[in-house]
């Protein structure tokens, strides 16, 4: 399994609040947000459940799955110097594994295109002159 960039762990809320307002993408069982960051070539992920996915066991399971989802798939999917958090949704823990793979690895694809992708700035459109009235 190539491992061309270490990955860390998120540990602080600050950076699962600076995640959050980053771009998300939703599949499935999973909803995975990236953040770009300075550092080149270190990724990060950090994994979550809410309470309405369950009670401490059923979230603690979710997290596990998710974790080694992302153990799997970051080192082929990740951008280095990038944030990723990946939050369980409903399901999370009864979903086929590899149905949750394909949601996890089709979120990061996602999310990979959508960095990639420049951002259009809503620009005035070409005018034509000065309107007649009416």
């Amino acid at each position: 399994m190539p491992d061309a960039f270490p990955i860390e762990r998120l540990k602080k809320r600050a950076d699962f609040l600076a995640c959050a307002k980053a771009p998300a993408c939703a599949r499935g069982a999973v909803l995975v947000q990236a953040r770009s960051r300075d550092e080149a070539a270190l990724v990060r992920a950090g994994f979550t459940a809410t309470r309405r996915i369950g009670g401490a066991v059923e979230r603690s399971r979710a997290k596990r799955r998710m974790r080694e989802a992302a153990r799997l798939l970051l080192p082929h999917h990740a951008r280095p110097g990038f944030d990723y958090v990946f939050i369980a949704r409903g399901g999370a823990t009864k979903r086929p594994w590899d149905r949750l793979l394909d949601d996890v690895k089709s979120a990061l694809i996602r999310l990979a295109a959508d960095i990639e992708a420049p951002s259009v700035e809503a620009s005035p459109p070409p005018s034509a002159g000065p309107r007649p009235p009416t």
